[in-house]
């Protein structure tokens, strides 16, 4: 009688663990770089009033003077405090852009989940309005939308919400098509399940990391966008501290004093690449193509 030989016993290894967002985005040397620049503005623009040397409208001079022991960076040609205007000039532009480009994202993902999936004349109607929409230059539809509702935060915030809203529905809706099309959504059908359930449990939860991307991408741009406004004075107006602003002042005195003009630009620049830089590692944590969000 011959005896059937047992495979050897191979202990079986535990799961390896699944390493989490941050881990994954953190691998990329440049999107460390870029959280830092990020996280630097963010406490500067909340704690602007505790850190900055004196108030950003006292006057200490009889107008413009160069960098000192006591004003660091010097003072503008009013003769207020430069450098605790430049701690808080991102300030306004920041909070803007958030709340405009959060609006734009929340209001966006559900108008694209509906015409991503629903389809029809709805979706035609949305895509007609939004192709209309982005045909204007987005600088151009801002300067015109500001001189319409003002140059208050809130009123700021609904021109950002308004100009990049078509974006975001175009990016949703493209993913949304794609994920109607899978099984998980298709059982959800086959179950009865309402649409409403299909949009928000189903295919919803599959655009988080989308969403967040769409959200950094754009308040980038956004924050650009308003720093032109303040530039061309269509934006942020005194005695407001803006960098796009105090780069616009700064045109003036360019050749006899540039660090008036080199600390904003430096500044924004900094933001805007900080930025870019942590959407890059999020982008590739969350596994976003380029094509995805590009709109």
């Amino acid at each position: 009688m011959s005896e059937t030989a047992l495979p050897p016993f191979e202990p079986s290894l535990p799961p390896a663990p699944k390493t989490s967002l941050l881990a994954r985005a953190a691998q990329s040397r440049m999107t460390m770089i870029g959280l830092v620049l990020v996280g630097i503005h963010l406490f500067m623009a909340l704690m602007a009033p505790v850190i900055a040397p004196y108030s950003i409208s006292a006057i200490h001079t009889d107008g413009l003077h160069p960098p000192s022991a006591q004003h660091w960076l010097g003072t503008d040609q009013i003769g207020r405090d430069y450098l605790s205007r430049l701690i808080s000039g991102g300030r306004v532009a920041l909070l803007v852009a958030l709340i405009g480009v959060s609006v734009a994202v929340l209001i966006g993902t559900a108008l694209g989940l509906v015409a991503g999936y629903r389809g029809g004349w709805r979706d035609n109607a949305l895509m007609r309005l939004t192709d209309t929409i982005m045909s204007v230059p987005e600088l151009l539809l801002i300067a015109i939308l500001v001189l319409t509702f003002g140059k208050q935060i809130w009123s700021l915030s609904i021109v950002v919400a308004i100009v990049y809203m078509p974006g975001v529905i175009r990016v949703i809706r493209a993913r949304t098509i794609g994920l109607s099309a899978l099984d998980f959504v298709r059982a959800a059908e086959l179950r009865g399940e309402s649409t409403a359930y299909i949009l928000f449990r189903e295919i919803g939860p599959n655009l988080k990391g989308l969403m967040a991307v769409e959200l950094a991408i754009r308040t980038s741009s956004a924050l650009l966008k308003i720093s032109a406004l303040s530039f061309l004075g269509l934006g942020i107006s005194q005695p407001t501290p803006d960098w796009g602003l105090m780069v616009q002042e700064a045109m003036t005195v360019i050749f006899t004093d540039p660090w008036f003009l080199i600390a904003p630009a430096l500044a924004l620049s900094s933001l805007i690449i900080g930025i870019n830089f942590a959407v890059d590692g999020l982008a590739r944590a969350y596994g976003i193509s380029e094509t995805e969000i590009s709109a």
